[in-house]
């Protein structure tokens, strides 16, 4: 078996990709998102790339099955059994307010994923070292897990027990029993997710897990089957939320891992693309038909959180520090009295767009391109697609324009102008919020709407640089495609550097290592491709929050310390006189795969090629309409030059850049546009 295949799910469509590893041939396409049936459409992508299934050593899945429960509120009703005396946990929370809700005075919490009615107590105790203080009340579990199954028929149980990071034995015992009597209901315990400090935070991670696990258990089991039937006998991955994949089984087992799977493709996909072409920053931006997903890659790795917020539910997992808002290709520009809004609502790609002609009667932003004369309403998909210019128009004239006693182009441009401004804020909460600047980055973009629209992004925010790489609409599927498999292990051990011995640091990351190549080793990885990479999460006394301090390679406690400074230093500006303070030892295990080679183009260049076509459209330098130049670009080569306005089309996007950029070719067959330097 020589073939890998990759699926992407996106709001609108299902990106495909496969490779040969004998004989380097990529072959990719795009189908449309089913979303009330998500196998259909995977099942169809894979039938339109034309995989060769028995041949197939390795799929590798990215979904957005998770974060669509949560986000839609229609996860499985879940209840919690924790420890007798502290039902409250869960409700109580943190003290904080959500950041836009700062000077709301009629603020009200979000509704709970569990209300108090669904938890319950139960006896037993275990300490901050560890020590069992009161045995767990076997009987007790028993009778919390009927209660909440046949009182509340409830679909999953999350357990969580305090200082179950120091020690699991309770969790695990609940666990077992609650399996044995209830062998076809879900249970999550929070030592399975996560061994660290703070019983909030890992009872919110449990229950979010808890909330998704058996739909996305009957989802993996549905789409590993429907494989099966077809012949598959290789291996199955889920994309991590924090990078990497992971086997379907270890994701059935914690699949809240998997909650920003979609978007985790691209990522590893833009820092593989930054390493091949010197760029260690770039500003990744996937937007696709339902959402835009920017995150940072600086020094050559995505940005990872470990303690990260989706929907106002605490995660207590890695995960890439992505900013998702509404404005994809299917948002929906509407009227707030006379004020023009684009999104969060999306059109999806059941009705679509407008001019998708399925029924859609709300005009979105890719009407408004479609107005705006970027797109080719005969080679949409490549031509597998015909768009509707007259209904597009109709429905911005009618539902914007009109109120607005604006032209449909000046309406269109509104369309784009409101979503610049909600991008360019998501930006800043990645860039200048965390003391960067987004001028020092390479913009990189992907996503079937995202080369129409990054270009204009750049400009705004005074980028220099962007790239488009090579079939930017399935980019976060071929991503999937550089991912090794990755296990994240975490213990709290909290000491002052002072006294942490370089012998106890060592034993605690020889035990991690230990557990973390266990799960490899399962997974069928040889030792000579496995890696491991140490971390350890530092503060100064007496600080709340942490920063992370790369450990391979250390020469003595001091070092750590001295590390930890510029790591502070270079984030916060500053150092302080505190005594540092250990808090979290972690390991990353790689588990190395066989990937495509980013290969460069052999072909010569004309130096200046020739447009296919010119077409009307709106220039956002000349604010007006204009001629552009239209290119198809499987007619580039390396070292071409194309001046701005132009408009480049390939099958399954547009690329769009104004009278102020120009563009070259790459050796790797990459657009870069570059914005002209102001007079």
């Amino acid at each position: 078996m020589t073939e890998r295949l990759a699926v992407d799910i996106g709001g609108t469509f299902v990106d495909a990709i496969t490779y040969d590893r004998e004989t380097t041939d990529i072959a990719l396409e795009k189908a449309s998102t089913t979303p009330h049936a998500p196998t259909d459409g995977v099942l169809d992508s894979i039938d339109k790339v034309d995989a060769t299934i028995p041949e197939t050593e390795a799929f590798v899945h990215g979904t957005t099955l998770g974060i669509n429960a949560l986000l839609e509120q229609n996860g499985a009703k879940t209840g919690i059994i924790t420890n007798e005396g502290f039902r409250d946990i869960h409700e109580i929370g943190r003290t904080n307010v959500a950041r836009d809700a700062m000077y709301d005075i009629q603020y009200e919490k979000p509704e709970l994923l569990v209300p108090r009615r669904r938890t319950v107590g139960v006896p037993g105790r275990i300490d901050a070292d560890g020590d069992v203080k009161e045995p767990l009340d076997e009987q007790a579990v028993l009778d919390a897990a009927d209660h909440l199954f046949d009182d509340h028929s409830v679909d999953a149980i999350a357990v969580t027990f305090l200082h179950s990071y120091r020690n699991p034995a309770h969790e695990t015992r609940a666990q077992d029993l609650i399996r044995d009597a209830y062998p076809d209901r879900s249970v999550s315990i929070s030592s399975d997710i996560t061994r660290e400090y703070r019983e909030y935070e890992r009872t919110s991670t449990a229950v979010l897990d808890a909330y998704i696990k058996p739909i996305f258990e009957s989802y993996v089991d549905d789409l590993d089957a429907a494989l099966t039937d077809e012949a598959f006998d290789g291996s199955f991955f889920i994309t991590r939320s924090g990078g990497g994949t992971l086997t379907a089984d270890s994701a059935k087992t914690a699949p809240v891992h998997t909650i920003l799977s979609g978007p985790a493709g691209g990522l590893i996909g833009a820092a593989s693309v930054g390493d091949a072409t010197n760029r260690d920053n770039l500003i990744a931006v996937d937007m696709g038909g339902t959402s835009l997903d920017a995150c940072v890659v600086e020094n050559g790795a995505p940005a990872v959180e470990y303690e990260a917020e989706l929907e106002h539910v605490p995660m207590m997992i890695p995960v890439y520090d992505i900013r998702t808002i509404g404005a994809g290709g299917g948002s929906i520009a509407w009227l707030d009295g006379d004020l023009l809004k684009v999104g969060p609502q999306s059109a999806g790609a059941d009705p679509g767009p407008i001019c998708y002609g399925r029924g859609g009667t709300d005009p979105t932003v890719t009407d408004a391109a479609l107005a705006l004369g970027y797109l080719d309403p005969e080679y949409f998909l490549g031509g597998e697609m015909d768009l509707s210019a007259d209904e597009a128009l109709a429905g911005i004239r009618d539902q914007i324009a009109d109120p607005l006693d604006t032209s449909t182009t000046d309406a269109s441009e509104g369309i784009f102008q409101v979503t610049l401004a909600n991008t360019i804020g998501a930006i800043r909460e990645i860039t200048v919020e965390k003391g960067l600047d987004p001028r020092d980055f390479t913009m990189l973009s992907y996503g079937g709407a995202g080369s129409m629209f990054v270009p204009l992004l750049a400009r705004e925010m005074g980028v220099q640089e962007v790239m488009i790489p090579r079939a930017p609409s399935v980019f976060s599927a071929w991503g999937m495609l550089m991912a090794d498999v990755v296990s994240d292990v975490a213990r709290t051990h909290t000491a002052v550097l002072d006294d942490l011995s370089e012998q106890a640091a060592d034993d605690i990351f020889a035990d991690l290592e230990a557990e973390a190549a266990e799960t490899l080793d399962a997974e069928g990885y040889d030792p000579e491709r496995q890696r491991f990479e140490r971390y350890v999460e530092m503060r100064y006394f007496g600080q709340e929050h942490t920063v992370e301090v790369p450990a391979d390679d250390l020469e003595s406690v001091a070092d750590l310390g001295e590390r930890f400074e510029r790591q502070h230093d270079s984030r916060y500006g500053h150092t302080m006189d505190d005594p540092p303070q250990v808090v979290h030892f972690r390991v990353r295990a790689i588990g190395e795969n066989d990937k495509p080679a980013l290969e460069q183009v052999d072909a010569s260049s004309s130096g200046d090629p020739s447009p296919a076509d010119t077409r009307e459209a709106y220039c956002f330098a000349r604010e007006s309409e204009t001629s552009f130049d239209v290119y198809d670009r499987e007619q580039f080569a390396p070292g071409d030059r194309i001046d701005g306005p132009a408009v480049v089309q390939e099958p399954t996007t547009t690329v769009v850049f104004h009278s102020d950029q120009t563009a070259k070719v790459d050796d790797y067959g990459h657009i870069i546009i570059h914005q002209e330097a102001e007079q």
